[in-house]
């Protein structure tokens, strides 16, 4: 069979093969895949830490990476993806209602445990 070239053929299973024409089809070798492998060098994840959080009107944008901020008045970490209270005048983060009202109203609020 010569001046015959190869052809490539998808059958309805997805399966590529190799064709001559006129002949029979064979599947071709899937290509090998390599592990992706961290650069030993490389930093630990930025998502660990504590992030700076510039907070907005209804929205917060991150200034620094990391996985939560801090409650302003309880100090307890919040999660960023948690983060539901802040102030935009005083640019600080409240871990629930309670907190706010106590940042805001001290005299008429106490916060059990704090």
């Amino acid at each position: 069979m010569t001046g015959l070239r190869p052809i490539r053929v998808t059958d309805a299973g997805r399966k590529d093969y190799v064709a001559e024409e006129g002949s029979c089809l064979w599947p071709l070798p899937r290509p090998q895949r390599r592990p992706k492998l961290l650069n030993r060098f490389d930093r630990s994840s930025p998502m660990a830490g504590e992030a700076e959080v510039k907070y907005l009107d209804g929205d917060f944008r991150v200034v620094r990476p990391g996985a939560f901020v801090r409650c302003a008045v309880t100090g307890a970490p919040i999660p960023l993806e948690e983060l539901k209270y802040w102030s935009v005048d005083l640019q600080e983060a409240y871990s629930s209602p309670e907190a706010v009202l106590q940042r805001h109203f001290p005299d008429r609020f106490k916060l059990e445990g704090v």
